[in-house]
C-alpha cells in the first residue's frame, strides 16, 4: 500500500514502523506455529509403505531397526535424517524417503545383492555387492555357500570384483572356478581355484595380468596332456613364460624365464 504523502512526515514514519512491527510479529508466530506443528505429538507417523523388490526385509523387520532411530511427526521428521535410519537396516543399500499424507512414509528401498565374500583382517569376514561396495551383514544370511572370497587393500574391492569377473571368464574354458582372488599390498595377484589349484599371476596393468592369464589357459592343455597330470600350482610371473607344478612333476615351460618378484 502507497503512503499517503498528504500526512505529516513523523506520521508516515509511524504508519510504516507500524507496519514493519506488525510484519515481524506475523513471521514470529507463523514460525513459533511450525515449529510447534513440527514437535508436537500430533500429527505421529503411524505407518511406513515399502516399495522395492525387497528379498531380505519386510515391513516388520523395518519397523523394528528403523523407527527407534526416527524423531519428530509426519511435518516435522527430517527426511535426510530418515533415510540414514533406513539405510542402516541390515541389507539396506540405499533408501529413498517420502511423506505420504497424512501419517505415513513412503520408502523405496534397494537391497544389497552379495557377490562375494571379502576376507578382512582378524577373519572379520564382510560382503561384497554387485557394485563392488563392501557391506556388513550376517554372513550367514546368505544362501549361496560358493561365493568367491576377495581380500586385499582396503578400497580395492571394485577393482578386485572387475579382474574377478574376467578371470571367471578365462577359467571358465577349462570348467574351472575361481574361488578365492587375492591382492597383495605391493600389487601382486593370487587366484586359487577349486580343486586347490594355486595361480600366482604376479604384478602389471589389468591387461597385463588378463594377458598372462589368457596364455596359460590357451596353451595348458598342451602340458598337461603330456604329462596326463593335473595342475596343482602354476607362477605366471616370468616375461615370456610360466612355471607349473603338476601332481608328482615338476617343469618350466620352455618360454619360461627368471621369476620376476
Amino acid at each position: 500500500m502507497a503512503a499517503d504523502l498528504s500526512l505529516p512526515l513523523d506520521v508516515r514514519l509511524m504508519n510504516g514502523a507500524s507496519t514493519a512491527v506488525f510484519a515481524l510479529a506475523a513471521g514470529a508466530i507463523l514460525a513459533a506455529a511450525a515449529l510447534w506443528v513440527g514437535r508436537t505429538s500430533w500429527f505421529p507417523v503411524r505407518f511406513i509403505q515399502l516399495e522395492g523388490d525387497l528379498q531380505r526385509n519386510s515391513v516388520s523387520t523395518v519397523r523394528a531397526n528403523a523407527m527407534p532411530r526416527l524423531s519428530g511427526n509426519f511435518f516435522g521428521a527430517d527426511l535426510q535424517q530418515a533415510r540414514q535410519a533406513f539405510e542402516a537396516v541390515p541389507w539396506v543399500r540405499k533408501a529413498v524417503v517420502r511423506r505420504v499424507w497424512p501419517d505415513g512414509l513412503a520408502v523405496r528401498l534397494e537391497e544389497h545383492r552379495a557377490v562375494a565374500l571379502w576376507k578382512g583382517a582378524q577373519d572379520h569376514d564382510q560382503l561384497v555387492n554387485h557394485a563392488g561396495e563392501v557391506f556388513e551383514a550376517n554372513v550367514g544370511d546368505v544362501e549361496d555357500e560358493d561365493l568367491p572370497a576377495l581380500a586385499g587393500p582396503e578400497g580395492s574391492a571394485p577393482q578386485m570384483l572387475q579382474m574377478l569377473g574376467q578371470l571367471q571368464a578365462l577359467f571358465s574354458r577349462h570348467e574351472r572356478t575361481v574361488e578365492r582372488l587375492s591382492l597383495s599390498g605391493r600389487g601382486s595377484w593370487r587366484a586359487e581355484l577349486d580343486g586347490g589349484v594355486a595361480i600366482e599371476l604376479g604384478r602389471g596393468s589389468a591387461q597385463e595380468v588378463l594377458a598372462r592369464a589368457s596364455r596359460f589357459v590357451d596353451t595348458i592343455t598342451q602340458v598337461t596332456g603330456h604329462f596326463k597330470a593335473p595342475v596343482l600350482h602354476a607362477d605366471l610371473r616370468h616375461p615370456d613364460g610360466y612355471a607349473v607344478r603338476l601332481r608328482n612333476v615338476t617343469i618350466a615351460s620352455p618360454a619360461a624365464a627368471p621369476r620376476r618378484n
